[in-house]
């Protein structure tokens, strides 16, 4: 995973801290960055698994929202997907190729997609599981499933709610962020927020390596430098230390 470990650098990963600072007041200034990082991603993991980037490939976002990410994979076929009428046109953004629809029951045939991705969606949605096997059915033999999603009980498992308050509970993450701000959160426990764990996440891909559905590639820190990476491998530690873990499987 030569380019892929190559790309995890110290700097990147503070750029990206930094940028989370701006998702709820200036979101085109975060979402834009991530988008950036997410192609350089998928770029570097399909360079390393297919021999190929994501140029001129059949790119699927799953949970696509506004339709920041579009720019930033010019150059693929690219469809957002998105469930919410009032969030695919939050930023007013227009031009690219998006379809509403629900990620547990994709509208799509089966083999559609070269790479199929996820970002930060796990976590807001009640059957994860349901949506990641929708992603790996309209994955193409040999194309790349990538789920990347927030770890309930990192740093940021609680999303604008606080850094502690999830750990004392969802609900009272809710309550505090109500009472201080006097208006519900953005994510709301319970109903756009759920608790998915590195664990969680890590068993479904191996459930589906041995099912046969997905090649479990390997998992890593998301906004991890590379050689913090082995993280992930460690029970319990992986739970608080890491935010948000890629799991990548590739379609035999």
């Amino acid at each position: 995973m030569y380019r892929t470990r190559r790309m995890a650098t110290l700097r990147r990963s503070l750029r990206l801290l930094r940028s989370f600072t701006y998702e709820q007041f200036r979101p085109a200034i975060f979402y834009s960055g991530l988008a950036r990082d997410t192609r350089s991603l998928l770029d570097a993991l399909s360079t390393d698994l297919t021999g190929r980037d994501v140029a001129g490939a059949r790119v699927l976002d799953v949970g696509g929202g506004p339709g920041y990410f579009a720019d930033a994979f010019a150059g693929s076929f690219y469809v957002g997907l998105e469930p919410s009428v009032s969030e695919m046109s939050a930023a007013g953004l227009t031009g690219y190729g998006a379809v509403r629809g629900d990620g547990t029951a994709l509208p799509f045939a089966d083999g559609s997609f070269d790479v199929v991705y996820s970002s930060n969606v796990a976590e807001h949605i009640p059957d994860w599981r349901a949506m990641g096997a929708e992603m790996l059915r309209v994955c193409r033999p040999g194309g790349l499933v990538v789920l990347s999603y927030t770890v309930w009980l990192g740093p940021f498992g609680g999303h604008e709610t606080g850094l502690w308050e999830h750990y004392v509970g969802g609900e009272f993450a809710r309550r505090r962020y109500v009472k201080k701000h006097g208006h519900q959160p953005k994510n709301a426990w319970g109903t756009s927020l759920f608790d998915v764990s590195a664990a969680a996440g890590l068993d479904w891909a191996r459930e589906q390596h041995e099912a046969g559905e997905g090649e479990f590639v390997f998992a890593f820190p998301r906004y991890h430098p590379s050689w913090a990476w082995w993280l992930a491998r460690v029970p319990l530690l992986r739970e608080f230390a890491v935010s948000n873990l890629v799991l990548v499987l590739r379609r035999p």
